[in-house]
This record gives C-alpha cells, structure tokens and sequence, in this order.
C-alpha cells in the first residue's frame, strides 16, 4: 500500500508538523552556532526527503509543478552545504549580494514558478482572479519594501543586494498572493495543502524581514522561521490533499468583482509605486526610488495580461451575443430572422434563388407520445441532416416549431430535385431514442425567383408554402412569411 495516502487523515501530518516544529525549532534555538548548522542541515535533509517519498510514491500527481518546488528545496540544501553559516550567523535579508543570497533568491523564484503552473492548471476557470491576486501581491510587496524593509537594511547593504531583496519580496508577495486567491476558491480537502504553502511563504517572508530588521538575536528567529519554512512546505506535499491540489476547479462566475471594480483594481495597482515615489519625494526621501522601477516593470506584464483577459472576455461575450441573435437555441441553425434576411441579401444578387420549405410529417405524434425532449432530440437530428444534405454553399434555418428552410443560389431543375431527394432519404431515415427508433417525414415545397423578375422575399416564400401545403391535403394554409 502506498503512503503517503490521499485517504489517510489530515491530523497525523498536522501532528508531525507541530512535533517536528517544536523540536526542531526548540533545539535550533537552544543550541550553540555550530550544532545550529547541523540541525538546519538535517531539517533540510529530511523536508527533501519526505518531499521526494510523495513524489516517488506517487502520492503527488501532475509532477512539474511540484518539481520546481523540490529543486528549490535542493538548491537551499546545496547553498547551506556550500555556505553553513550564512543564515545561521543572521545575514539572510540583510541585502549583502552575496552569492548565498542569490542562490536562495533562485530557490524562491523556483518556488514561484512551480506555484505558477500549479495556479494555471487548477485555476484555469478563474485566471482572471489569479491575475488580480498576483497584482496584489505584488503591490503589497512593493509597500513592504518601502516601509519595512528598506528603511532598516543596514550601510552595508550594496544596490545589487537591496534589489535582490526587494525581487525576492516581490516573488513571495506574489505567491502569496496567488496561494491565498487558491484557498479561498478552495474546497474540502485542498485546502490544507494550501494552507501549508501560504504558510511556507509567509514565513519565508518573515525571516527575510527579520534579518532586513535588524532584530535582536536575529540569528536565532530568522533560523527558526526558515526551518519552519521548510516544515510546511513538506507538511504541505504529504498532506492527503496534495493530490487534489493541483486539480482543474471549477469557479462559478459570482459576484467575484464586476467589470468596473475590475478596472478600479488595475488603476490602483498602475498607481501604487507612482504614489510611493511622490510621498517619497514629499518626504525628501529618495533613498529607495530608484529600485521602484524593478517593482513597475512586474506589475505593468501584469496589468497588460489583465487587460488582455477583460478584452478577451468582452470579445467572447459580443460573438455569444451575435450567435444567440442569429441561430435558433435548440437546432443552431440561423433562426427566422437571419434566414429571412439571408434571402433579401440573395434577392439582391445576381444569381437565382431557390427557397425549400420543409415541414416535417409526423412530428407531433412522437412529441406526444414520448415527451417533448424526445421531440427536441428530433428536431436537432433533423437539423444535423438538413445541414448534411444541403449544398455546401446552401444556408439552412428552422423557421420555428418543425418547419426549415434551404435557401440555395443558382442551380438547376435537375440540382434543385436532387436536393429534394436527399433531404427527403435523409429525414426517413429511423433516429434512435432512449425509448426506440421513431421516423419522420418531411413535406417539401420549392420556389424559385430568377434574377431581375422582382420577385420579393414574401411572394417568393409564398409560392414555397402554397407548394409545401399542397402536398399536405386537409391541412389548412398558413404563411410562412
């Protein structure tokens, strides 16, 4: 039997969690500065390995996005094995640029990325929101960054080393972001999986902003949080939601946010780090402005995405409009309107038109007796057929109830019978129910106006109908114009 199993219940994780955090956490704390470089080895060791067991167990399907997470959780081991005492002696988040730092900041991008793909596949009927969520994300990273964390990064702070910090702010504001759009679209038992990696990259964020800080025993917290970090980010890959995480939801179109609100957002995140900037320079604080830039140049991809989205949305929504205005519901053929005014458009044209108006015989006794979806399943049948039969150039319509209409330009005698023929043997033919195979029949009549006789659309579809409701003796003449 496989574990970790998606069946087994959440609490033994919760429980492991929480006894491997204050154990860890605990001894981390107490220990002098080279057993804490083993027990922060160890903690590493042993989230990579339970985080790989999922994977080879295949407890974790849908295995890229969860690739990417563990090749970060790799490359910290590797930068803590080259470099042991860089986040032990507290220089995590004190903006350094030193080749630990960019090593970890690739970790969290790492992290990012698989975040992204798993977002993108679970996700997939909400990109619009998961949009947003990243604009705030990183909108809120961009405050933190200029409030919490540059005000307090030390002299020795280099400009490569605050942009490192400020990118990889911005990276974890962003997951963040996105992870919290997932738990609360979430339901059942996801949602503890991405309860632990909001978690992860919270708390990764709270490390970095304790070493930016400067706090007391700096070393000490920032070690803890990370280790931490690392807890719930294999918490979260053996949790029995993980198997579902990654999971297509489906998001109902609610009152999420209107398109107006939609645009609002989009305005405030374009006017975040311009409005920084001003206060910045009201305050005579110029200091950080010019790392504001890095902050725009992710939100503006973004915004431009957003943009795209409504765009796209606007355009799905105008073609929905214009089909449901010219095609019936129930067959999707073009309804009475847009046939109608299909033969003006042809009468107008230099070629002969040919209309075939086609009542169906014996429709309503199927109706009856076997219900009236029965009957829809026919006329979408015959819908399909006529469709079939008809010249390629030919256009066909359903005038309403069981009647159609073929309307073809140019052809002859011999072309127009043939056509009969075949939407006549196409009809016949037996169309299976759930409650048996059931045959109509069809009743059609032809007219045709020759161009320049000044025939207009109502006499011509006249002449159909008086021709179609001669074949039907006793049935009492109706006009189809």
């Amino acid at each position: 039997m496989r574990w970790p199993r998606a069946t087994a219940p959440a609490w033994i994780v919760h429980a492991g969690f929480l006894t491997c955090a204050l154990v860890g956490g605990g001894a981390y704390a107490l220990a002098t500065p080279d057993t804490r470089v083993v027990i922060y080895m160890l903690v590493i060791v042993f989230s990579v390995a339970l985080f790989g067991l999922a994977l080879i167990s295949g407890h974790l399907t849908h295995r890229r996005p969860w690739l990417l997470a563990i090749s970060g959780l790799v490359l910290l081991l590797v930068g803590h094995l080259l470099w042991p005492h860089w986040v032990v002696d507290g220089h995590l988040g004190r903006g350094e640029a030193a080749p630990a730092d960019l090593l970890i900041a690739t970790a969290h991008g790492l992290f990012l990325a698989g975040a992204a793909l798993g977002v993108r596949r679970r996700m997939s009927a909400d990109a619009g929101g998961i949009v947003d969520a990243t604009l705030f994300g990183v909108c809120a990273g961009s405050a933190l960054w200029i409030w919490v964390f540059q005000p307090h990064l030390p002299d020795t702070a280099t400009p490569a080393g605050q942009a490192q910090v400020l990118i990889d702010v911005l990276v974890l504001s962003a997951v963040a972001g996105c992870l919290l759009r997932m738990s609360v679209a979430a339901t059942g038992a996801p949602r503890g999986t991405i309860g632990y990696l909001l978690i992860t990259a919270l708390l990764t964020g709270s490390g970095l902003a304790t070493g930016a800080l400067g706090m007391p025993h700096r070393d000490i917290w920032s070690g803890v949080l990370m280790l931490l970090a690392f807890l719930t980010i294999a918490a979260g890959a053996v949790h029995p939601g993980a198997p579902a995480m990654i999971e297509p939801q489906a998001v109902a179109e609610r009152e999420r946010t209107d398109g107006r609100f939609r645009l609002v957002w989009l305005g405030v995140a374009l006017s975040v780090n311009p409005a920084i900037a001003a206060m910045q320079a009201l305050r005579g604080d110029q200091g950080a402005g010019p790392l504001l830039p890095i902050a725009t140049m992710l939100v503006i991809p973004l915004v431009l995405v957003r943009f795209n989205q409504l765009t796209g949305q606007r355009r799905r929504a105008e073609q929905v409009l214009a089909h449901q205005a010219s095609h019936d519901e129930l067959t999707g053929l073009f309804n009475r309107r847009r046939i109608l005014a299909a033969i003006d458009q042809a009468l107008a044209g230099p070629s002969d038109v040919i209309v075939l108006l086609c009542d169906l015989d014996g429709f309503k006794p199927v109706n009856d007796r076997h219900g009236h979806q029965a009957g829809d399943e026919v006329l979408q049948t015959v819908a399909a057929r006529l469709t079939t039969a008809a010249c390629p150039d030919s256009e066909v319509g359903r005038l309403g109830g069981d009647e159609f209409l073929v309307l073809c330009q140019g052809g002859t005698d011999l072309e127009v019978a043939a056509l009969r023929e075949r939407i006549r043997d196409a009809i016949r033919a037996p169309i299976e129910l759930a409650g048996g195979p059931v045959s109509v029949g069809v009743t059609i009549g032809t007219a045709r106006a020759t161009a320049g006789c000044g025939l207009d659309r109502a006499g011509l579809v006249a002449r159909a109908d008086a021709e179609m409701y001669a074949g039907k003796p006793g049935r009492r003449h109706r006009s189809a114009a």
